[in-house]
Parts: structure tokens; sequence; C-alpha cells
């Protein structure tokens, strides 16, 4: 494969600060809250994350699309980021098994990027200034109509995404044997998250994000999990409330990222958009149980207010990011639920927290045992 001619794009963010570099992927315009990502590798896990949904993802790594795309990698059906930003990417790929090159793979899914800017002064612009919306476009260029365009995006606070990306019928994965039922409700579920339930001999059935508290216990689950996914979980009373319901009966609950931070305003602790968010691959997190520290896999523009848990007699915090000491996971009191705000299924990423899965089916067996 051949170096490709590249033509101009331009990133304009929402204070006016533009970036000129050139066209990467499918020529358009798109727009969306940028946000960055640390991760070494695991570029198309990234994409295709469906809590990326509504976001362009800078990817702080130097080199973009030197191992290609590859079918198997896919965290959701289709890349769900707004657009792209990197520093350098490569038309060539190495990976014998790859089934295409990344341009191409952006190109047949509409995705827009940019590449060949300074993307470690946009980080630290990112890091200073804070999360905010911004457009690329390698079809415009009058700043103005671009600046336009921006304005007709809608912050990321208050905003609900989960019904955009969750799925339109439930469906059932595993094998149908004598495995525990869990009932997934699918806010912007990862692949690998189910896939880490059905290797541990779950079935999992998959329901849509506003499916209702008697809707799942109809199929009679032995637990309940609460995804990951996109958007403001202050804007999601419908999903509150079915965990609400779920922890009246005390059945086991998990969570995870979204989940997580739905599970929390569940039992009246809030929420609150961060700065510029956890983006990466290497986010010490103390286990505050255990006292053990594990390296983990962070995807979140929104948290847990720390004060309110601790202030709080219905949550425990059981778990505390230790690079600036927000919360990472809690347990309900007297409840068999818990949840994490990083993601233990690490696709990509380390696997210090898959322990979680095991503790959860624990969790179903000595409640099954009652």
């Amino acid at each position: 494969m051949k170096y490709q001619t590249r033509e101009k794009a331009i990133l304009l963010l929402e204070d006016g600060t533009v970036f000129t570099g050139t066209s990467v992927g499918k020529k358009g315009t798109s727009g969306g809250e940028i946000c960055f990502n640390t991760g070494m590798q695991g570029y198309q896990e990234i994409y295709t994350d469906p809590s990326y949904f509504g976001q362009i993802v800078v990817n702080t790594t130097a080199h973009i699309g030197n191992y290609g795309a590859l079918n198997a990698e896919q965290e959701s059906d289709k890349p769900k980021i707004n657009g792209l930003v990197v520093n350098e990417f490569s038309d060539i790929h190495s990976r014998f098994n790859a089934d295409e090159s990344l341009n191409e793979y952006l190109n047949r899914n509409n995705t827009v990027g940019i590449s060949d800017i300074d993307s470690r002064k946009l980080v630290r612009y990112i890091r200073s200034k804070g999360a905010m919306n911004a457009v690329i476009s390698s079809d415009i260029f009058d700043e103005k109509e671009l600046m336009q365009r921006l304005k007709e995006i809608p912050s990321m606070e208050n905003l609900e995404l989960s019904s955009k990306v969750t799925v339109d019928t439930p469906y059932i994965l595993g094998e149908e044997n004598d495995g525990w039922k869990v009932a997934v409700l699918d806010l912007g579920v990862k692949k690998s998250i189910l896939t880490n339930f059905t290797s541990r001999n779950i079935i999992c059935k998959v329901f849509p994000a506003h499916t209702t508290f008697e809707e799942l216990q109809a199929w009679n689950p032995d637990g309940y999990f609460i995804s990951n996914g996109p958007g403001d979980p202050s804007a999601m009373p419908y999903a509150v409330e079915t965990v609400k319901k779920i922890l009246d009966i005390n059945y086991p609950l998990f969570g995870i990222c979204l989940g997580h931070q739905v599970i929390a305003l569940a039992n009246g602790i809030s929420t609150y958009k961060m700065h510029h968010g956890h983006r990466g691959l290497n986010h010490p997190v103390k286990n505050l149980v255990t006292g053990l520290s594990e390296i983990t896999s962070q995807n979140h523009g929104f948290a847990v207010s720390k004060e309110e848990v601790e202030a709080s007699d219905l949550v425990t915090l059981t778990h505390i990011n230790l690079n600036d000491d927000t919360v990472a996971g809690i347990s309900i009191n007297n409840k068999n639920a818990f949840s994490v705000q990083h993601h233990p299924e690490a696709s990509p990423g380390p696997h210090d927290s898959r322990y979680l899965f095991d503790d959860f089916i624990n969790l179903i067996k000595k409640h099954k045992e009652k």
C-alpha cells in the first residue's frame, strides 16, 4: 500500500482556537465534545466504545493506524466517535491478520478525522482549559461557518445519549445451560463486558436502556448489571428509577462506569461533570477493602460526589482514584450491590480488576444459597 496524498483539514475549538492539519478517514465535517485518551494501544476498541458517542477523541499516542483494523476488536457494531485527532497517521500497517487499513475502515464507517497536528500541544490545552466542543472539517474552511456549526452542537452536560446507542430489542448471549442468569441494562455496553460474563458461564439477556424493572424481572434473572454508556447520568431518571426498584428487592446488582453513576444517583448521591475526565489505560486505583492497588482502564467525563459518598449512611466508599482522589467504587450498605467507575473488562488495558466479575458471581451464589 502506498502513502496517500492528504487534503487540508482544520480543527476548531469552541473558544475559537484553530489547529490546521490534514484529513484522514471520511472527507466532511463533524463535531462533538473533544477529549483525549492516553492509551498506547487499542485505538479500534476506543473508537467503537459506545461511551464515546458524541465525542471527538484525541489519541495521545504519536502513531495511529500502524496495525490496521481487525473485525474481532470491535466493542460495538461500528465506530461511535464523532471524529478523531491524531499526530501521525499511518496509511500502511504491519499486522498480517488485519482486515483492512485504518483509513479504509474509517472511510467505510463515515468517520471524519484530522492528522498532522501537534497533539501534545492540543492535549495540554484541553487539560488547562477543560472539556469543550469542537468541530473537524475537511470540506469547510470558513471559520465563521464552522463556528456556527459548532454552536449547534449540544453541551454534554444534561445530555441523555444512552437511548441513541442501546440495543433495539432484547437478545440473549451465552449457552442455555445451568449457568446463572444476568439481566443487562444496556446503556451502551461494550462487547468485552458481555464476553467476561459469558466466559464465566453466565447467561446474559441484554435489554434496551428504557426497559422497566418489571420487564427485567419477568425474565427471572439471578442478578442485574447496569452497563457503561455515554452522556450525563443526571439526565437519565428512567434508569435511576429502574435501579431503585432493583435495590428494593435486594437482588445482586453490579454497575460499571455510567452504571456506577446511575447506582449512586439511585442512592441520593449526586454526580458532576469533570474538568476534562479520565480516559486511558494506566489510572491507579486503590481498593480500600483489600488495601491493594490496581492499574485500570478508564473512560468517563462525569464522576460521583466523594463528599456525598462519605456523608451518606447508604453507601460505602470501596475504591479511590489515586491520581486525583475521586470516587472509583462504592458498595451499597445492607444490599447485594456494588459498582466501580473504572472498566474491569479493560479492552484495551490491564486486567488487574477483572476479579470484580468473579465478585459479582460470588454475590449471586451467596444470594441463591439463602
